[in-house]
């Protein structure tokens, strides 16, 4: 029954858990297996899902050159949304001006990450051992693994190219298949999650910071609403609206989970067989775009900085909101796709114009729950980029 499909139930399980997480915080706590056992499930397709489906669109492709088109053409179209996203947030701050009205002093300390350097970063990607990478789960070396595997894949014989080829592909379907399973237990794991956020953080912390919170969501919603839609209206000629109904589960999954590799699987199976992406761009762009695409995030820290510098009372100058801007851009880039990641980033920027960084502890009460928000915007982000990308394999 159409009324019984999973996105319906989905729905329902967002203001069910609500109602429970309110109403029954204990219950709603001691239910929090469920939705760590299907975080667990999602988790546990990522690796091999985004290896053989990034080999498989690669090969795919055909040749190296079509590869550098795409590639770039990628690169370009995050970079592009995600500036117009910190644009946003920078904005939708100076309208809102949150913490302005009142001073507020930190409530805990944040230890600083520790300095890197350029050829350090750059020496992160690389993976030494593989294995370690696989078992780790440590997507970025993996997909630089990957990146080599399937470039030199091409270069190789066409019998023993198209061996190689027919295995990945029966891989990626494999875990497709797998995907579609646990896709179905979307309504009681979103049901968990949901409710325990609830339980443990209450909707009393929203409330002492809704000045912060109504800048971040007001600006996520006209980032995902407004500029993001126009954006795939005009490179990728297509109805976004129509879109989002056919891709919606998985901003969902996203929604309720927090984390975009975990909606990974989601996000590839809902493109590839309602949204009318070519498997091999979704499987290759969707990867991609879950690790260095991150137009919520971004969005998320440049406001939560402005409010930090608010709250402290210290005014940010034009040259200050520009290396906000920069900073915000590539720390997004570099967060990892799993909850709370946005906070360790903010350090970084929190430390480029200044701050102190335990100023943090301001709004660690709502991070949990605005994480959710922006991680939606990260994998609707994705998933348009996805679809307009489509276009140029």
């Amino acid at each position: 029954m159409k009324y019984l499909s999973t996105e319906t139930l989905t729905i329902a399980a967002i203001f069910l858990g609500i109602t429970a997480g309110v109403w029954l915080p204990d219950t709603m706590l001691s239910f929090k297996w469920m939705g760590d056992l299907f975080l667990m499930l999602l988790k546990m397709l990522i690796v091999p899902l985004v290896f053989a489906s990034v080999f498989v669109a690669i090969v795919s492709l055909g040749s190296g050159e079509a590869l550098k088109n795409l590639g770039l053409k990628a690169l370009g179209y995050y970079l592009l949304t995600t500036a117009l996203a910190v644009t946003t947030g920078l904005v939708v701050v100076g309208i809102v001006e949150p913490g302005a009205a009142h001073q507020m002093a930190a409530s805990a300390a944040v230890t600083a990450p520790p300095e890197q350097s350029f050829s350090t970063l750059l020496l992160s990607f690389v993976p030494a051992n593989i294995f370690q990478s696989l078992s780790e789960g440590k997507i970025v070396q993996v997909l630089v693994f990957v990146l080599f595997f399937a470039v030199a894949a091409l270069q190789l014989e066409s019998a023993r190219r198209e061996t190689l080829q027919e295995f990945f592909e029966s891989v990626n379907d494999a875990m497709g298949k797998i995907a579609e399973w646990i896709i179905k237990l979307t309504p009681l794991g979103v049901f968990s999650l949901i409710g325990y956020v609830i339980a443990k953080e209450g909707l009393s912390t929203l409330w002492e910071l809704k000045s912060y919170v109504l800048a971040v969501l007001l600006g996520l919603f006209v980032h995902a609403l407004i500029v993001l839609p126009v954006v795939a209206r005009i490179l990728g000629r297509f109805n976004p609206l129509d879109y989002f109904k056919k891709v919606r589960e998985a901003v969902l999954v996203a929604f309720s989970t927090a984390s975009s590799a975990a909606t990974l699987p989601v996000s590839i199976e809902t493109a590839y067989e309602r949204g009318g992406v070519k498997k091999e761009s979704a499987g290759f762009i969707l990867p991609l775009g879950a690790t260095v695409n991150m137009d919520g995030t971004a969005l998320y820290e440049a406001v939560a900085v402005m409010f930090i510098a608010n709250s402290y009372g210290m005014e940010l100058g034009f040259s200050q909101q520009i290396v906000i801007f920069l900073t915000a851009t590539f720390a997004s880039i570099g967060a990892a796709g799993i909850p709370g990641a946005g906070l360790v980033m903010m350090t970084m920027i929190l430390s480029a114009v200044g701050l102190p960084l335990e100023a943090i502890g301001l709004i660690a009460a709502v991070d949990r729950v605005l994480d959710m928000f922006r991680t939606a915007i990260n994998v609707w982000g994705d998933l348009l980029a996805a679809r307009v990308l489509n276009r140029f394999v």
